[in-house]
């Protein structure tokens, strides 16, 4: 695995193109692009968030698992009990009806009077966090929870991380603290700061009570001081995202945004997930577990701002998921619509968001509750997405229409980026009826989706034949070919190469879906696959670094002849006027090698370009177990006219300071 390998070239190549400040005079045969092509989309599947980016370790912290998320949850999934030194003990969930209404009540009812073979006594409680906590040597880690006491007694309660070191062999102490439990009966927060002594990959929590009596436990989390930022998020994880250079981030989905397969009750609510993390209302995920909301609408605005991404958050429109017509893995439903006179309630939610997004706290309460949160300043937010993958029927059209208009009159700076349904082709039902109302009103932006074998993306070229006159740009916001092997990535690259010489039709594109857990993956292919310890990063998570890089405002397609059949072969020459760079992009998909002629003299390119080259056999795939494919860099003088040998299967980019 080269992931050190890849997080340098980022820098490298970023680092390449600082310098450059005066601004750089297009050559005369450039089309204009959008800027903005390359963006990512973080939809909460496979566990992308709790698990994933998250970097909470602790699982069900909060005691909120439901067998209404999944059959056999409870409040106690992802806990155990334990009885050290024949302490005597029982738990027990309660439900107070409100906000995050379930906690664990500890009844101790002995302390042992002699120690185990761990030399511990005590009664208590076990997680594991997801798959076991990863821990590192000498990394501090943040432990919190509230505890409520009943009896009016001080009590103990142990902290301590632990690891098996073995069938009859004692627990390893990894770091251990204790909580000194106030007397009062109110719920009152707790923290402790843990270092571990040594890695372990398999380690637990446990939380064990050294006196007897009652004490009810609620929100106990386990953070490692080192994320990204400070900001909670996972740090191999992010790092993995900025070195994809993205614009912009589409979230929070994708089909969680309006109740997936179960209907409106479970539509995602921003304002859920706001506010301080024990007060978030978790909910049912769509994908078949649990979403905490500690990776909120507050992360996902910080993160866009941590790596330079404009936000572009997707609100429901009134109407759910309707499945996919049997495919895609989801099941066909009905399509559940709020009746139109609580469409109000809808509308304001979006004009919520807006206000605590870009408003002036003195002036507005939402804009408040972001500077509480500890952002005075605004977020800057410019795009909106409304709807997902809906079926275009007189219930959507006529509940979008309502809230479009709404949102438009009121914040009329705001780009509002529609949908065309699922499986975004011509001559398909929805398409055809997204486009439909999208030229009507005048839409912005329209979201196409589609996800084909490798053979559509090297064949296909769809934006070829699309009406130059629409006022209304593609944002192709959910695409991959169906699998991870190279020939797939090459494909979606050379789909790219027709993306970017159609930049006067698609303005932004991003892969999906972005991450996926081992051992908990609900969709195949995914961009980036991880487990506790890294991320796994796919051919195509490659070809997606090579374009965010390679970004700008012209597009030239003169400057390079290829002497393949063309079908399988693809090149476009990008310029970024504010970086001074260039940028030729030539992909060979086919088993030959072919000959690139390039004639760059308009550009007057100077001193070394830097040479990347993706390459290998059609079926190499990188996985948990081996990982054949990662570009390979050199530099190499930057001559104006030159040719150039491209091997099969493979995709080659050439960058040259202007």
């Amino acid at each position: 695995m080269r992931h050190n390998n890849i997080i340098a070239l980022f820098f490298l190549l970023v680092s390449a193109s600082a310098g450059a400040t005066e601004a750089y005079q297009a050559p005369a045969g450039g089309q204009t692009i959008s800027d903005h092509l390359i963006g990512i989309f973080f939809e909460d599947i496979s566990h992308a968030a709790d698990g994933g980016l998250n970097a909470e370790l602790v699982q069900n912290g909060s005691f909120e698992y439901s067998p209404n998320e999944r059959d056999g949850w409870g409040p106690g999934t992802a806990w155990k009990t334990m009885r050290h030194g024949h302490s005597l003990g029982y738990i027990q969930p309660v439900n107070s009806g409100i906000g995050r209404p379930t906690y664990m009540r500890l009844h101790t009812e002995r302390v042992g009077h002699y120690y185990d073979y761990n030399g511990w006594t005590g009664f208590g409680i076990q997680n594991d966090g997801f798959d076991g906590i990863s821990l590192k040597a000498g990394a501090a880690y943040g432990f919190s929870l509230r505890l409520r006491n009943h009896d009016g007694v001080k009590k103990q309660m142990r902290v301590v991380l632990t690891e098996h070191q073995g069938k009859g062999k004692p627990l390893a102490v990894l770091a251990d603290d204790t909580v000194e439990i106030s007397a009062d009966a109110v719920w009152t927060p707790y923290s402790l700061r843990l270092t571990a002594v040594s890695d372990a990959k398999h380690a637990a929590l446990q939380l064990i009570m050294l006196n007897t009596g009652d004490v009810d436990v609620d929100d106990v989390s386990l953070l490692p001081e080192d994320t990204y930022k400070g900001h909670g998020l996972r740090k191999d994880l992010v790092e993995a995202l900025a070195a994809l250079h993205p614009t912009f981030m589409r979230f929070p989905g994708g089909c969680i945004i309006h109740g997936g397969g179960d209907g409106m009750w479970d539509t995602y609510r921003w304002k859920n997930t706001i506010g301080p993390k024990w007060t978030r209302q978790g909910l049912k995920n769509c994908w078949g577990y649990h979403q905490s909301m500690a990776l909120g609408y507050y992360e996902y605005f910080q993160l866009c701002e941590d790596l330079n991404m404009a936000p572009l958050p997707v609100l429901p429109c009134g109407v759910s998921c309707q499945g996919a017509g049997g495919g895609w893995n989801m099941k066909t439903q009905t399509q559940d619509a709020v009746p139109m006179g609580q469409m109000d309630e809808w509308v304001q939610d979006a004009l919520d968001l807006i206000e605590w997004a870009n408003g002036d706290p003195a002036t507005s309460v939402w804009a408040r509750k972001r500077a509480e949160a500890g952002h005075p300043e605004p977020f800057g937010l410019k795009y909106l997405g409304i709807g997902n993958e809906e079926r275009i029927s007189p219930e959507f059209i006529e509940r979008f229409k309502y809230i479009y208009e709404r949102v438009r009159t009121a914040y009329p700076e705001i780009v509002i980026v529609g949908t065309a349904g699922p499986g975004s082709h011509p001559g398909n039902r929805d398409f055809e009826l997204g486009w439909k109302l999208a030229e009507e009103i005048g839409l912005p932006i329209l979201d196409e989706h589609y996800y084909e074998k490798h053979d559509y993306f090297l064949k296909s070229r769809q934006y070829d034949k699309y009406p130059r006159d629409r006022k209304t740009k593609v944002y192709l916001g959910e695409y991959a070919a169906k699998d991870k092997k190279l020939i797939d990535a090459l494909s979606e690259a050379l789909y790219l190469l027709h993306v970017e010489r159609n930049g006067d039709v698609v303005c932004m594109t991003s892969y999906a879906p972005l991450f996926a857990r081992k051992g908990a993956t609900n969709w195949n292919p995914n961009l980036i696959y991880f487990d506790n310890e890294r991320p796994y990063l796919t051919c195509s998570y490659y070809v997606q670094q090579m374009f965010g890089l390679s970004a700008g405002q012209y597009f030239y397609g003169d400057c390079v002849t290829l002497d393949g059949d063309g079908k399988l072969q693809g090149q476009s020459v990008v310029l970024n006027v504010k970086t001074r760079r260039l940028y030729v992009k030539l992909c060979n998909a086919g088993g030959k090698s072919v000959k690139a002629s390039v004639d760059l003299t308009r550009f007057s390119p100077k001193g070394q370009a830097l040479k990347t080259v993706l390459r290998g056999k059609p079926d190499d795939e990188n996985n948990y177990e081996h990982q054949p494919v990662a570009p390979e860099t050199e530099k190499t003088d930057a001559a104006e006219k030159f040719t150039l040998k491209l091997p099969p299967y493979s995709f080659t980019m050439l960058e040259y300071e202007l």
